[in-house]
């Protein structure tokens, strides 16, 4: 009897590169401004990395499953050969579906495994931390490709927004992990260097980039950032 096939190994995934800013298109914020439109103007501004984010807080509507399945589709579409690269906040469904660059989970998603489980290995999936100990956890799993850590600073961008961890905890997080490590919360053009020259290696900005003029307020938070997308 002849031996069993050896089972082919996966495709091994590359490590993300962080730009340094990394704008969340956020249905809320955006105050009924189409998000296709806000994801082709950042785009357009230069940034690179654009999560999608459509949870049901006012005035933002509560999207069905179809719904949101159009709006990520239009979404694509808009950033298609942009250059930038998308993210889904929550849905690893959803980032199963298109050719986005990964999935956002928090601490009350899916575990990172189950959800590469259904993204793949094609797909990075980043793990939004908020203590030392989420922090580990996330550092010591290899489904999870890069961390966030947050807030960092008072944010709107939540309902119940978890406690402030300030800069320190930034610093903390970037000797305790060599992935790629995201800040995120209430940052913008005049706190986003103090959060690279902590230890991020990006920024995610949500209201600042999604408020008045969304291309330009992206140019603004490029440059502050240091003008590299």
């Amino acid at each position: 009897m002849s031996a069993p096939a050896a089972r082919p190994m996966p495709p091994l995934r590359r490590r993300p590169e962080a730009p340094p800013l990394y704008a969340i298109a956020d249905l809320a914020a955006l105050g009924g401004r189409p998000l296709p439109e806000a994801v082709a103007a950042m785009a357009g501004a230069g940034v690179r990395w654009i999560q999608l984010r459509a949870k049901p807080r006012p005035p933002a509507p509560r999207l069905d499953d179809a719904e949101l399945h159009r709006l990520v589709e239009a979404c694509v579409a808009a950033a298609e050969g942009t250059g930038a690269e998308l993210w889904l906040d929550d849905r690893a469904d959803l980032a199963a579906l298109f050719e986005v660059a990964g999935v956002q989970l928090g601490q009350r998603d899916l575990p990172p495994g189950a959800a590469r489980k259904v993204v793949g290995e094609g797909a990075w999936i980043g793990r939004s931390t908020h203590d030392e100990e989420q922090l580990a956890a996330a550092d010591a799993d290899p489904d999870v490709d890069l961390i966030a850590v947050g807030p960092v600073f008072a944010t709107t961008g939540k309902e119940r927004p978890d406690a402030v961890v300030g800069l320190d905890f930034v610093r903390r997080a970037r000797r305790a992990t060599a992935k790629p490590l995201v800040a995120i919360g209430g940052i913008d053009a005049g706190n986003v260097a103090a959060v690279l020259a902590a230890g991020a290696d990006s920024a995610a900005v949500l209201g600042a980039a999604c408020t008045g003029d969304v291309g330009a307020s992206c140019r603004s938070l490029l440059a502050a950032a240091g003008g590299r997308p």
